[in-house]
């Protein structure tokens, strides 16, 4: 499926020039819009959702099974997790992590990885998993998919939390973003309360989010 590829690369490019924004730059060290993490630690964990393909790829062929897409996210622990839980420490740990040798080291790592992803991508195949997750594999594109995704939802955080326009992403990439969050939320809330919420304001739940 190139175009799920073709997708994630732009998508991960346009996540790649917000990280070297000035008002990134400027906000390094303070809060973020995200409870618990700064600005810093969500610049790491945004440019991980591309640096975690380059290492998936990298490694040997998983062992563990496949499982489908909406699947995955049923078995993930950080959906409904507290903020202190665990699972989230460790990821807003990981984003500290990545971006603790300053911004420069991080965009130098971020472009390297998708020079790579430019020609890996074209000749991956097979599934791939990334360890954080649990005991199991995805397919590539299905993986890439879980990865725009976080791209997609985290630059406009970033975006946010430093006062600049959400930059845009192409229609097809915020097409399979929106298809995934809606079935994930159909999932969560039921298809009636979805549909409500898209066509009657007067029935509405009051929120239908996918997490």
């Amino acid at each position: 499926m190139a175009g799920v590829r073709d997708d994630f690369l732009a998508t991960a490019r346009a996540a790649a020039l917000l990280l070297r924004d000035p008002a990134v730059l400027a906000a390094w060290d303070e809060p973020s819009a995200l409870p618990e993490f700064s600005v810093r630690g969500l610049a790491g964990h945004l440019a991980y959702q591309v640096l975690a393909v380059s290492q998936a790829l990298a490694e040997p062929a998983p062992t563990e099974p496949v499982v489908p897409l909406l699947e995955h996210y049923a078995r993930v622990a950080w959906i409904g997790a507290d903020l202190s839980a665990d699972i989230n420490v460790r990821i807003r740990d990981g984003g500290e992590a990545l971006a603790s040798d300053g911004p420069s080291s991080l965009l130098a790592r971020v472009d390297s990885a998708l020079s790579s992803l430019e020609h890996d991508l074209a000749a991956a195949g097979g599934p791939v998993r990334i360890p954080l997750w649990g005991p199991w594999a995805l397919t590539l594109d299905d993986l890439l998919i879980t990865r725009m995704m976080e791209l997609v939802v985290h630059t406009d955080d970033l975006a946010v939390s430093v006062d600049i326009p959400t930059p845009p992403v192409p229609p097809s990439a915020m097409e399979t973003v929106l298809d995934l969050l809606t079935r994930l939320a159909v999932r969560r809330h039921g298809p009636t309360n979805v549909l409500r919420a898209l066509t009657r304001t007067e029935r509405a739940p009051t929120t239908i989010t996918a997490f």
